[in-house]
């Protein structure tokens, strides 16, 4: 627990001028190696990916309703969806947060002031920085993006970089995340919907006899919940076999993550809100202008009961320097 009410992160990373690093929209176009496990295809509005049985996820970075980037229509890698059906489906899904809880996001309720969770401000997507590639068993793009307050001012620049490898139970989905503060300072605040977010599949979920289990061996989401940890795996029963989802927290980020956990299927990473997750004081998180910050955190998408999630998070440390 830190003691004092603020956090300033210190020139954590030189922000830099980027647009010469971009491709145009006009001639990007996915590279996919001859033996490729994945395969790609981009949309105007979504990279889809798919692997040899089926859908792997969609990468949507315009939506009509969403004004952040997101992967929607997660599975597993024998084709078993494992976030929740997007849009949900009534009569099949619970309908709540359906413009909150797309499948895995990055959201952040409070941004010196505007609402980037709730839609209410805008992450914009501008460019492919990166053209997406597919290797024989990895997945790797760049975007970059702006953040817009409701009136469309820019706040910053955010620079994301985005991985999917395959691994022995699955699929390790890493988001690095770096926010340049190149238009004004940005002050992070105190809310439990800041973070790395996922929304389980409807039949995965705690109250569909889903668990939820900790780095500490903390169980369920009312025991988990405001407690800080590496890792949380949800994870349920569907179509007979044991599937589920880990996020991860990179230790390198500025402080450890507190878990926002609810039984209904959603889980966040969240290192800002220390007052919500009642840790302590209020605290708000300063970027300077001109400086920037990093944020890292991992999900593993994983299908049967041999998933070691002690095991995937040292992977995850190995391949997120």
């Amino acid at each position: 627990m830190l003691p004092s009410r603020s956090l300033t992160i210190l020139l954590l990373i030189p922000c830099v001028a980027v647009a010469t690093l971009a491709t145009s929209a006009q001639s990007i176009k996915p590279k996919i190696a001859a033996d490729s496990l994945f395969g790609l295809d981009l949309k105007a509005d979504r990279l889809v990916i798919t692997q040899q049985r089926g859908p792997l996820a969609e990468f949507v970075f315009r939506d009509p309703k969403i004004l952040r980037p997101f992967f929607a229509n997660v599975h597993g890698p024998k084709g078993v969806r494992l976030t929740r059906n997007y849009p949900p489906i009534a009569g099949k899904d619970a309908t709540d947060h359906d413009t909150m809880h797309p499948g895995i996001w990055l959201g952040f309720g409070d941004i010196s002031g505007v609402d980037f969770w709730r839609n209410k401000g805008k992450i914009e997507h501008v460019r492919f920085l990166d053209a997406p590639v597919a290797t024989r068993e990895h997945v790797a793009f760049v975007t970059e993006s702006k953040l817009l307050t409701p009136a469309e001012k820019p706040m910053a620049t955010l620079i994301q970089r985005f991985s999917i490898e395959a691994r022995p139970s699955g699929w390790l989905l890493i988001w690095d995340a770096t926010f340049h503060a190149d238009a004004q300072e940005l002050v992070f605040g105190d809310q439990e919907e800041l973070g790395f977010g996922a929304r389980v599949a409807t039949e995965i979920t705690e109250k569909n006899k889903g668990t939820i289990v900790n780095s500490h061996g903390k169980k369920s989401a009312k025991e988990t919940w405001g407690k800080p940890a590496a890792w949380c795996v949800y994870s349920g029963t569907k179509d007979g076999r044991t599937v589920g989802i880990t996020l991860m927290a990179s230790p390198k980020n500025f402080r450890e993550s507190w878990w926002h956990n609810r039984d209904y299927g959603l889980f966040v990473a969240n290192p800002f809100g220390r007052a919500a997750m009642r840790q302590g004081a209020k605290s708000e998180v300063l970027v300077k202008r001109g400086e920037s910050m990093r944020l890292v955190f991992g999900a593993m998408l994983h299908v049967g009961a041999e998933h070691d999630p002690a095991r995937e998070f040292e992977h995850f440390l190995k391949r997120t320097p």
